[in-house]
């Protein structure tokens, strides 16, 4: 019988927003925006509760990592992303998790252009779902993809911290597909 994973945690803080980092082994399996409590996590809480996972605090070489990743990203030195990384979910999950990781940094797409990439241009709403259940935030960029009239639609960290992340990386431009 196949053990419960253990999930390796730290706390990625500035002085605006804390992101709460997860890895299973040697992968990130977790990047959310931290609530008030640090543990008040949508995906931390699926994934404690999907996975049956444990977990400890711990400042892990691969989380260190992830940190040092995030830094450069926020000073604006990476525009890509080296870790690793193990979403979990759905199969079908999965497939709109991969394709964000193909919007290229400082560009945006609508959500029924990602479902058209994945082959299912009438699941629209599902491609939404999907990306508001992403575990990995940033590094799978779900911030990237917006309404097709342009606008700025749901985000796990609100709409203020989407319009903070496509400003740091297009300024003026982050409306465009």
């Amino acid at each position: 019988m196949k053990s419960a994973p253990l999930v390796s945690l730290n706390i990625y803080e500035t002085s605006d927003f804390k992101l709460i980092l997860g890895s299973i082994e040697n992968e990130l399996c977790l990047c959310d925006w931290a609530m008030e409590n640090d543990l008040q996590s949508r995906s931390l809480s699926n994934l404690i509760t999907r996975q049956k996972a444990g977990f400890t605090y711990t400042d892990s070489p691969l989380l260190k990592k992830a940190s040092v990743e995030l830094d450069e990203y926020f000073n604006g030195t990476r525009k890509t992303f080296d870790i690793p990384c193990n979403p979990i979910g759905t199969n079908f999950q999965k497939a709109v998790w991969n394709e964000l990781t193909n919007i290229p940094y400082g560009q945006t797409i609508s959500y029924g252009k990602l479902a058209s990439k994945i082959g299912l241009p009438k699941a629209v709403r599902a491609v939404a779902n999907a990306c508001g259940a992403n575990p990995i935030s940033i590094f799978i960029p779900c911030h990237r993809v917006i309404g097709s009239d342009g606008s700025l639609t749901g985000y796990g960290g609100g709409l203020d911290l989407k319009k903070f992340l496509l400003e740091r990386e297009a300024p003026l431009s982050f409306f465009k597909e």
